[in-house]
């Protein structure tokens, strides 16, 4: 039992969490980076005009790509060999790819290098929400997601000022020497207990295949994955495009990708700060789920909708919808408790990237209705068919606030 301010502390601030937190930092600013350096990084490329949004997409999706084949294996391998092993593996690989994206002189070489980054990024946040899920008892797991959700979004806000400060290149240079100094936290981490035993009983772990033929966890595991996907249909449209979408409104001053960035996750650091304490006085992750859905869907609505006379109001739209993001962590966090030990690492990972990777058919929707509903209508009906889809896997869900994670998946 957990019984005073100053023992919570202690947990909450253990060096696997913190490395944990850490990591979702150096993750988030690589994720976010390309949104943020989409335009000067393909201008300097000799890409112009109307193509800057399919080249856009084109680079995005290879990203995408990667992080849903990465989230299979590096989830795989966390239960197979433990989740700190995935943590430092993914940032190794997505640290080295981001100072290789720093160094492209064409278009081939940039997707690429996008391609990989994405299956080094798909390791980090899955392994390091499973170790905060195992390691601090249940009464302190929604501050844990708050304390990993709000480093993270502080790498995406972090993102926006470097590419401010320095050329596009020396941006991604900056991303990769982060990550590798972050490798130096590695010495004296420890595993998760419950990892440790389950290893040290010889049992069957990360076995995806029987995950996805047993019907009852096949069903756990989709329903997870739709819950997601509105989180990723805002940040890899509304906000990754909203240039786009600021020119659609009639603004004369032109929208800067990397404002809107930086803004929309400003709001989601306080979002998902606000949403962890929410489920902790709530005593529920699906209502504090459900609430932030909701009124991301009517954020959602106005941004489309409302007529925009500044880019200041544009701006504040922006901010409003990171707020109303602000639940991804805790997202990720019900994941986790939805699964044993065994699978766990393998959920955690790979539901994330599974909902990242969504984006890719979106993309695609998005564009091919864009001739004839425009980027009001077509962007309107995906946000909403995406969010009743959302409501209702989330109401299939059980409650997992106050579950035990020591248990094992049949």
């Amino acid at each position: 039992m957990i019984s005073t301010p100053a023992s919570s502390r202690q947990y909450l601030f253990q060096l696997p969490v913190l490395v944990a937190a850490l990591g979702y930092f150096v993750d988030m600013y690589d994720l976010f980076l390309f949104s943020v350096v989409r335009v000067p990084s393909l201008k300097a490329l000799g890409v112009t005009g109307e193509q800057l949004l399919p080249e856009g997409v084109f680079l995005l999706n290879m990203q995408l790509a990667g992080l849903v084949i990465g989230g299979v294996l590096w989830g795989i391998l966390g239960d197979k060999r433990g989740r700190l092993s995935v943590l430092f593996g993914s940032i190794l690989m997505y640290s080295l790819a981001n100072i290789a994206n720093g160094l492209v002189t064409n278009l081939s070489q940039y997707a690429a290098l996008r391609f990989i980054a994405g299956i080094g990024l798909a390791g980090e946040l899955g392994a390091g929400i499973t170790v905060v899920a195992e390691i601090l008892p249940k009464q302190l797991r929604s501050y844990g997601s708050v304390l990993v959700a709000t480093m993270g979004v502080l790498g995406g806000i972090t993102a926006y000022f470097v590419a401010d400060q320095f050329a596009w290149r020396m941006s991604y240079y900056v991303g990769g020497g982060l990550g590798l100094l972050l490798l130096v936290l590695r010495v004296n981490v420890f595993e998760s207990g419950l990892f440790e035993n389950l290893k040290s009983q010889q049992l069957e772990r990360g076995n995806f295949l029987k995950l996805i033929t047993n019907a009852e966890s096949l069903k756990k595991y989709l329903l997870a994955i739709v819950v997601g996907v509105p989180l990723w249909f805002v940040v890899g449209i509304l906000i990754t495009f909203s240039p786009e979408f600021g020119r659609n409104a009639g603004l004369v001053e032109p929208i800067v990708a990397g404002k809107a960035v930086m803004l929309a996750f400003a709001g989601q650091s306080f979002g998902d700060i606000v949403s962890g304490l929410v489920s902790q006085r709530w005593q529920s992750r699906k209502k504090a789920i459900r609430l932030f859905m909701l009124l991301s869907f009517l954020t959602m609505i106005a941004y489309l909708c409302l007529p925009v006379s500044s880019t200041t109001q544009f701006y504040a739209l922006c901010a409003c919808l990171g707020f109303c993001n602000g639940y991804w962590t805790l997202f990720i966090i019900l994941a986790a408790e939805l699964f044993g030990t065994n699978v766990r690492a393998t959920v955690a990972t790979s539901v994330p990237n599974f909902v990242r990777g969504a984006t890719v058919p979106l993309t695609w929707l998005f564009v091919g209705l864009k001739p004839s509903l425009g980027l009001t209508y077509g962007p309107l009906l995906i946000g909403t068919m995406i969010v009743l889809c959302s409501l209702l896997a989330l109401q299939f869900l059980e409650e997992t606030f106050s579950k035990d994670m020591d248990y094992l998946e049949a």
